[in-house]
Order: structure tokens, then C-alpha cells, then sequence
């Protein structure tokens, strides 16, 4: 076999290897985000916070920053036990995309059903249900996928998404 067809089928090993990797940690992410939309369901705030990192930071609707897996598990469970008691999320992963095989950056429709109150400076949605965008930022380490950002933006404005049609 001449060195080129070696480097060749090297090369054609690798990218079919490649592939299924990041197929897997695709689906594995997937499951991550399923798995908070269940958790959100059953008001398990430690359920929903579980894969947060340790020094992970974390963006709500007002802008608010908090670090740290204690402060977003706090959040989430003082959240869950007030305001948004017995609502339903629903996550609709709108984009995946691998910067890294160990860093993905997740887009997700989000939707919480069943609000019936709101924290001062919100409103109650129309219909109860709260729309946001939420990005999460996945890193794998030591075979593990974390979440080391999650960014929450409140849509005020129902609009479609700029897929591939960057502002100019």
C-alpha cells in the first residue's frame, strides 16, 4: 500500500471515529437538557442543578451573574419553591455546535407553562407561559460533560431565528 493510500485511510479512520464521538456526546448533551426539563417538571431543584460545574457561572433574565454550583442550585430550588411552583419547562434544542470534541455550545427554546406569578419586574406572561433563550455552554472533563455557562435571555418579541443570515 503506498503512503499515500495509508494516510488516506488514517485520515478516513479518523474522521469516521471523529464522527461518532461527537455523535455520542451530541446525545449525550441532549439527554443532559432533557434530563433539567424533567427535573424542572418534579420541582427537583437539585435534580435540575446536578450537572452544573462547580465554578460554573450563570446568567438569568435580569442580567443577574452567579457563580458557583451552590448559588445556581440555590437559585433553582428558591425559584421552584416560589414563583414558578408546579410550572413545566419545555426545552427545544434549536442548535448544537462543537467548538472543541470537549466544548459545545447548546441553543434552547425555552418555555416555562403554568405561571401564574412573577418575580418583581416581570409580568405574568400572556397564556402563563415565559419564553426565553438559553444557551448553555457544555465542557467535557475527565470524561464527564459539565454545564460551565448558562445564559437566559427573556424574549420580549416572538421572532424567528437568524439562522445563517448574520446582521450585517
Amino acid at each position: 500500500m503506498g503512503r499515500v493510500l495509508r494516510i488516506a485511510v488514517l485520515l478516513a479512520g479518523f474522521t469516521v471515529t471523529h464522527a461518532l464521538a461527537q455523535t455520542e456526546s451530541e446525545a449525550e448533551i441532549r439527554g443532559m437538557v432533557a434530563a433539567q426539563a424533567t427535573a424542572w417538571n418534579a420541582g427537583d431543584c437539585k435534580g435540575y442543578a446536578r450537572r452544573f460545574a462547580p465554578e460554573g457561572a450563570f446568567t438569568n433574565i435580569f442580567g443577574m451573574v452567579m457563580y458557583g454550583a451552590a448559588a445556581f442550585e440555590a437559585r433553582h430550588c428558591d425559584i421552584l419553591s416560589t414563583f414558578y411552583k408546579g410550572s413545566r419547562k419545555v426545552h427545544t434544542i434549536h442548535r448544537v455546535r462543537f467548538v472543541t470534541p470537549n466544548v459545545a455550545i447548546v441553543d434552547i427554546d425555552n418555555e416555562i407553562h403554568g405561571v401564574k406569578s412573577a418575580p418583581a419586574g416581570l409580568k405574568v406572561p400572556a397564556g402563563g407561559i415565559l419564553r426565553t433563550q438559553l444557551m448553555e455552554v457544555f465542557v467535557r472533563r475527565e470524561g464527564q460533560w459539565w454545564i460551565e455557562a448558562y445564559h437566559n435571555v427573556d424574549l420580549k418579541v416572538a421572532t424567528p431565528h437568524a439562522v445563517n443570515n448574520p446582521e450585517p
